[in-house]
């Protein structure tokens, strides 16, 4: 069995080897053998050399073609340029510009705020009674000194008595004692107990003549009753009102100021007023406060006015205007105003035959235009075709208003 295996094996062999070694003998029978494939295997490789030198010698001679076409083209083209870049050049933008000169600018700061009286004081009691005087209606004038309310004297006069009594005796005992201290006869401490009830007489006597003096109750300067005074008959206790007066001229404009504004604002400096009702009035700044306002941060500023008429009421309406020191700058019309690339504000000069640009400051607005400050005395200002031209370009200048 082992035998019989074996040798099929073997066959098996020896039947791949003759098919393996009959293929290649067919190959060879018609290719020519090992040699004649080699020799063709060359002829191959020397063609492709060829072709691709072919190639590359066309490609070599494309692009020195090309290059040579688009030095012809750039040529072509800065030659077509340069007369349009001459007519650029000598071509000038026509603009219409006005001789500004410099001038004194009346400006100021508006205040929104009200009238307030000069003084008002509510003249009070300060010592107690029943008022015996007839009342004095609001409205009326009062000049310094003129009698408001009176009360009742009642004890206060036999007080005052008391007090004088214990003074003559207090004297009369201050004086027995200091004898009697140069006799020996009393000691130091007694003269000085003597004394001291002396002291306390007069300032007892004081107490009772202030108190019955405190029963009337005065105007404390000219002005006018804002209330009614004490009714006849009310009992009036100390620190009970007997009036309120108002002092009216001058009477005070108020107003609030900015942080910005109030450093540009001086005591003294003219200020002015447009009533709700039309009136306007003139007078000073008088004070500035130094604190703001903890809500609105804003400062106080008072100004002064003569109101001789006494035409103008506390607390009416007011519109404040506050001159500021004066300044010079020029009067454009808003139009003329122009910004260059960095967006800066400003105005475009004719400087002879260029455009320039000049940045200014604006001051305020006016009916006639606007006031900037920036420029010099003197200055030729663009007011049409400013956004048409730039720093540097040529242009063709043409006066506002001239023939």
């Amino acid at each position: 069995m082992r035998v019989s295996s074996f040798l099929i094996a073997i066959i098996v062999c020896l039947g791949i080897a003759g098919f393996v070694l009959k293929r290649t003998t067919i190959y060879d029978y018609f290719t020519g053998g090992p040699e004649a494939r080699q020799e063709q295997a060359l002829n191959d490789a020397k063609a492709a050399v060829k072709t691709a030198e072919q190639q590359q010698t066309a490609s070599l001679e494309t692009l020195n073609a090309a290059k040579e076409s688009l030095t012809q083209f750039q040529n072509a083209s800065a030659t077509s340029q340069e007369p349009e870049k001459a007519e650029n050049v000598s071509k000038a933008v026509s603009v219409l510009a006005m001789k500004s000169a410099e001038q004194d600018v009346t400006s100021g700061i508006v205040l929104r705020g009200q009238t307030s009286a000069f003084k008002s004081v509510q003249a009070k009691s300060e010592t107690s009674g029943s008022v015996i005087s007839q009342p004095i209606r609001k409205g009326t004038l009062v000049e310094k000194g003129e009698l408001l309310c009176e009360l009742e004297i009642g004890t206060k006069a036999a007080a005052l008595a008391e007090a004088k009594a214990r003074l003559a005796e207090a004297e009369a005992n201050n004086t027995a004692s200091a004898n009697l201290v140069k006799k020996g006869f009393a000691s130091e401490t007694q003269a000085i107990s003597r004394q001291a009830a002396l002291e306390s007489a007069i300032a007892g006597l004081d107490r009772a003549q202030t108190d019955l003096d405190h029963t009337k109750i005065f105007a404390p300067f000219n002005g006018l009753l804002e209330s009614d005074t004490a009714e006849l008959g009310a009992f009036m206790q100390p620190g009970s009102p007997c009036a309120t007066v108002l002092a009216l001229n001058p009477i005070k404009l108020v107003g609030y100021a900015t942080e910005q504004q109030v450093s540009l604002i001086e005591v003294g400096a003219t200020a002015g007023a447009r009533l709700i009702n039309g009136d306007q009035v003139v007078g000073k700044v008088s004070f500035i406060s130094r604190s703001a306002d903890p809500t609105t941060r804003t400062f106080l500023v008072e100004t002064t006015v003569p109101n001789d008429a006494l035409a103008i009421r506390d607390g009416a309406t007011a519109d404040i205007y506050i001159g500021l020191a004066g300044i010079k700058g020029h009067i454009l019309p808003q139009s003329s105003l122009t910004l260059n690339g960095e967006g800066k504000l400003g105005v475009r000069v004719a400087d002879g035959d260029k455009a320039k640009f000049m940045s200014i400051s604006v001051i305020r607005d006016a009916a006639e235009g606007i006031w900037v400050t920036g420029l010099p005395a003197t200055a030729d200002v663009i007011v049409v075709g400013q956004e048409y031209v730039t720093d540097g370009s040529d242009i063709k200048v043409s006066y506002k208003g001239a023939k």
